[in-house]
């Protein structure tokens, strides 16, 4: 009934269902209301924190072909499931090209399925390569170049400090994993638009055996420390800003915790003029890497009764300026190329050029209606890292994922 209800003056009024942030949504939502001028008003409804509880309740409303979501702010992987379901109104062709138009290649791919574009990129994220200038320097390596895993292992074993990732069994975890297997070529899932009992796996090859010795090598060695299988992005963070913090991969939001830090006085200047970035690190020498792909692309429902106003609105969301604000005030990196040149960007976030890169670079999760059963099997097979083995895991993992997806396995 929301979708139908009327504002003041019979203002069509549009729900926006969005991931919890600090106000920038809602914000823009504000500012969208103000543009349209009294076509239209948007109202904002705020979905729980984890993006799996934000699935559930998005998924059921749909399920029962709720008209009260009219826009949705959708993780990148659940894309796939949410459009295969029908529960994505289709993209107007001129829509599509309005708001693909200088985007990063990344969002424009985890918005995609089956080569047409289903949702409308949005914010985008994306992991860098964050190091200890001091312990960089220390180790010889020139951080202007590409790095590999095996260089971090060794120069942070060598010095005695700790290497930051996100060993958790979480979705961080299958983030890592997929991460490592795009950088060596392969992919975690081969034939992603395929039913369940047809879908291949494609962890049992050079580059799912790469990325398992890479994981291993971390969790053996110790230079991934001893909570490293509790370790979310913030204990990385922690980790990295500590006495033996000397490279981490993670998301944008360390810059601005840092900086926030430095600023309340509970960290001292030296440790952010100690800090430097760079793009991920390489699983094979001399082969590009595919860094982690996150962020949030704007799903519009199939049921709602004004899908051509909220596509209207969606293209006032997601405009370069509002993408720029969104970035600055809430630390979410943009979609939108244009959003990099802006000067408030660029001041904020100094590797502003190292993050549009990347998420040029970076590559999607599996894109899959599955894609529930391919994460939570992976955290199962591929955890803790101390015991991830290349001669055994990849092939374990493959098994036991293909069974779950048959219908021969539980999670």
């Amino acid at each position: 009934m929301a979708a139908c209800a009327s504002g003041d003056g019979g203002t069509p009024t549009l729900t926006w269902y969005i991931n919890p942030d600090a106000g920038g949504q809602a914000d823009i939502a504000a500012s969208c209301t103000e543009d349209a001028d009294g076509a239209y008003r948007i109202v904002t409804e705020l979905l729980p924190r984890d993006a799996s509880s934000q699935r559930e309740q998005l998924a059921r409303r749909m399920a029962a072909k709720d008209s009260s979501i009219d826009l949705m702010s959708l993780d990148p992987v659940f894309v796939a499931e949410f459009a295969e379901a029908g529960f994505l109104a289709p993209v107007p062709d001129d829509v599509a090209d309005a708001t693909t138009k200088d985007v990063v290649q990344g969002a424009v791919d985890a918005s995609t399925w089956k080569d047409e574009l289903v949702a409308i990129p949005f914010w985008a994220n994306t992991q860098l390569l964050w190091y200890r200038k001091s312990v960089a320097d220390a180790a010889g390596l020139d951080m202007s170049k590409p790095v590999t895993w095996d260089q971090l292992i060794e120069a942070a074993g060598d010095q005695d400090k700790l290497l930051g990732v996100q060993g958790v069994k979480a979705e961080s975890l299958t983030v890592w994993i997929n991460a490592l297997v795009e950088g060596g070529g392969g992919h975690v899932l081969d034939n992603p638009e395929a039913p369940a009992d047809q879908l291949k796996l494609g962890l049992d090859s050079e580059a799912g055996k790469e990325a398992a010795r890479i994981m291993g090598d971390i969790g053996t060695s110790g230079v991934g420390g001893a909570g490293l299988p509790s370790e979310d992005e913030p204990a990385s963070l922690t980790k990295f800003q500590g006495d033996r913090g000397s490279f981490m991969v993670n998301w944008p939001f360390v810059w601005s915790s840092t900086v926030t830090a430095v600023d309340d006085g509970s960290q001292d200047q030296d440790l952010l003029d100690d800090i430097g970035w760079a793009m991920y690190p390489q699983t094979v020498e001399g082969e590009d890497a595919r860094p982690p792909y996150g962020g949030i692309s704007l799903g519009i429902g199939a049921y709602g009764a004004h899908t051509d106003l909220a596509y209207e609105a969606s293209e006032c969301i997601v405009s370069p300026e509002n993408q720029a604000e969104y970035f600055v005030t809430n630390g979410n990196p943009a979609a939108s190329i244009a959003a990099y040149d802006d000067p408030d960007v660029q001041d904020a976030f100094p590797m502003y050029d190292v993050i549009r890169d990347s998420l040029d670079q970076a590559a999607p999760r599996p894109q899959t209606p599955f894609y529930n059963e391919i994460s939570t099997g992976l955290q199962q097979t591929w955890y803790p890292p101390a015991d991830v083995d290349p001669d055994t895991t990849p092939q374990q993992s493959t098994e036991f994922i293909t069974a779950v997806l048959r219908g021969e396995r539980l999670l």
